[in-house]
C-alpha cells in the first residue's frame, strides 16, 4: 500500500503513473502480493490542506507541495514543484481514480499507492479495518497508527501531532517499501 502513500518522489510517482481512472474497485498493495480495496473516497469533515512533503527513499530526499482537499464526495491531490509548477492532480470519486500528469516521470508506481497512504493517515480506522486480508491489523493510538501484517511485522507507520485539538499526519514510515515521508502543514 503506498503512498499514499506517501514519497515525495514515491509520491509523485505514485501519482503519476496511474492507470486507474474509472477504476470500479481501486486497491493498493500492502505488501508485495498482498493487496486491498481503498475505502470510499468520502470522508468528514471535510479536509483542505496545504503540505510539504520530504520523502526519505533509498536514502535519496525530495521534497514536495501538495494541495489536500477530501470531502463527502470525493479526494482531490494536487502535486507542484518547488517553483509552483503543477506537476499531476489526481482525483478519486465514486467512478474511481482519475489522474493529469503534467510530467512523465518513469519506473513510477501507481497512483493508488499514493493515495492508499494518504487514506491511511486521514480515514477512520474502522472504514480500513473492515477491508483489510485476514489476520491483518490497524491499532490507533492518539501519537501514531500502525498497520501490521498477520506476522505481526510493522507495514506502516502514521505519526500525528497535535494543531488546534486536532490530530493530523506528522510522518509515515513504510519498512516494507522502504519509505519515509515528513509532513510539514503549511496551513497552520
Amino acid at each position: 500500500m503506498k503512498a499514499l502513500y506517501t514519497l515525495a518522489p514515491a509520491l509523485l510517482a505514485l501519482l503519476l503513473t496511474a492507470c486507474a481512472t474509472g477504476s470500479k474497485t481501486p486497491s493498493a498493495w500492502l505488501k508485495p502480493g498482498v493487496s486491498v480495496r481503498l475505502p470510499a473516497p468520502g470522508i468528514t469533515p471535510a479536509i483542505s490542506e496545504q503540505q510539504l512533503l520530504t520523502a526519505t527513499v533509498q536514502g535519496r530526499r525530495q521534497s514536495l507541495l501538495v494541495l489536500l482537499t477530501a470531502d463527502g464526495q470525493q479526494l482531490t491531490l494536487v502535486g507542484l514543484s518547488s517553483l509552483g509548477i503543477r506537476l499531476f492532480k489526481l482525483t478519486y470519486d465514486r467512478q474511481g481514480i482519475h489522474t493529469e500528469q503534467s510530467v512523465v516521470l518513469p519506473q513510477l508506481p501507481p497512483a493508488s499507492q499514493v493515495l492508499a497512504d494518504i487514506m491511511l493517515s486521514y480515514w477512520p480506522a474502522a472504514a480500513w479495518r473492515a477491508l483489510l486480508p485476514t489476520g491483518w491489523t490497524l491499532v490507533d493510538h492518539q501519537d501514531r497508527r500502525v498497520l501490521s501484517d498477520p506476522g505481526g511485522n510493522i507495514v506502516t507507520e502514521i505519526h500525528y501531532g497535535l494543531t488546534a485539538g486536532r490530530r493530523q499526519p506528522i510522518g509515515v514510515r513504510n519498512p516494507i517499501f522502504h519509505y519515509q515521508i515528513a509532513i510539514q502543514h503549511l496551513d497552520d
